[in-house]
């Protein structure tokens, strides 16, 4: 996904440098668990009610209908429960007030509602019921995120142009459509205290909506150089009004100031994918899928303290409850030609 084909292929579908840098299987073996999944592992979701890891997996392009939702163990990654369904997920998300996952079926155009306690399907959502076809391609949902003070859903519905789908997670309808958010808007974070979602485009644009009004506040090209940007996550230190974005077409990773949308700062890394702040450690994770690493960067300094060498692409990211622990998605070599004989892992990294 470092690139338009490779967010398609999305939706569709131990390194010691020097210095301060280090590696978790040299310092420590047990710091770091890596257990198989499922084919297609993407994003995950962890209930502090049932103290589990949910993963997203839609499982062998050809071969499977739907795909499951793997309920994990987050101490030792053992499946605990397996939750069939007829669509395959991708995006993940969860309102820990209510308890219940969130999930985008990209093929499908569709949000899913599941119990995280029972694993029942409490609902769902089509979003675009076009039929696809040769000229027609519906918007596909990426990422998702909750309000769990309105119990609102967001999830980005990407496309030429595209939307933000506002959606009433007690009664799964459709409450707004956000529209003309530029092409593939794949970024989604969300400052629920601040009335504040921000999104981000293939268009290299940084775009401000109010969730009060579900109105565009701002919208700024993050790198006027004339260059092709694809901007892909974001996620947020609200206390300091910064928001962390990746662009797969660039080797850094830029720090946005949320009240003017100017970047403060671009921390060197490899071509990234997903990001995720940890306001425990005050530390940023990024995911770098073709150069098969993690890196661990302190969020006040901008250095990268850590790399974590984790083949073959490094995915998604999720953090426990208590910040302490990361985990993340990470999937074999595969393509549309080639999938993979083996099944995407998790990686537990105690942090």
């Amino acid at each position: 996904m470092t690139s338009f084909k490779l967010t398609r292929s999305l939706l569709a579908c131990a390194l010691l440098t020097s210095g301060a840098f280090s590696t978790f299987s040299a310092v420590a073996a047990d710091a770091m668990l890596r257990s198989p999944v499922a084919k297609g592992a993407y994003e995950m979701a962890y209930s502090p009610a049932e103290n589990a890891l949910f993963v997203a997996t839609s499982g062998s392009r050809k071969g499977d209908v739907g795909g499951v939702v793997y309920q994990l163990d987050p101490q030792t990654l053992a499946v605990t429960k397996t939750i069939h369904n007829d669509l395959k997920p991708f995006g993940a998300t969860i309102n820990t007030k209510t308890n219940t996952l969130w999930f985008g079926n990209t093929l499908n155009s569709t949000l899913t509602a599941i119990d995280a306690a029972t694993g029942a399907v409490k609902g769902r959502l089509v979003l675009d019921g076009r039929q696809r076809t040769e000229t027609v391609r519906p918007l596909a949902p990426r990422e998702l995120t909750v309000d769990e003070a309105t119990n609102t859903v967001y999830m980005g519905g990407l496309g030429p142009d595209s939307v933000v789908w506002v959606v009433d997670g007690a009664t799964l309808k459709l409450r707004n459509t956000i529209s003309g958010l530029g092409k593939m808007n794949t970024g989604l974070a969300l400052d629920s205290a601040a009335k504040r979602l921000y999104t981000s485009n293939a268009d290299g644009e940084f775009i401000t909506i109010d969730t009060a009004t579900d109105k565009v506040l701002s919208r700024k090209k993050l790198l006027d150089d004339g260059k092709e940007h694809m901007l892909l996550n974001i996620s947020l230190d609200s206390a300091n009004h910064r928001a962390f974005v990746t662009d797969s077409k660039g080797s850094y990773l830029l720090v946005v100031d949320t009240r003017t949308g100017n970047v403060t700062d671009k921390v060197a890394v490899p071509e990234a994918l997903a990001v995720l702040f940890n306001p425990v450690r005050n530390e940023v994770y990024v995911t770098h899928r073709q150069a098969g690493e993690v890196s661990v960067i302190d969020a006040k300094t901008l250095k990268v303290t850590k790399t974590i060498k984790a083949p073959v692409h490094p995915n998604s990211l999720a953090l426990s409850p208590d910040g302490k622990t990361l985990y993340v998605s990470v999937k074999q070599a595969s393509t549309r030609q080639q999938e993979a004989t083996s099944p995407d892992d998790v990686l537990r990294i105690t942090l």
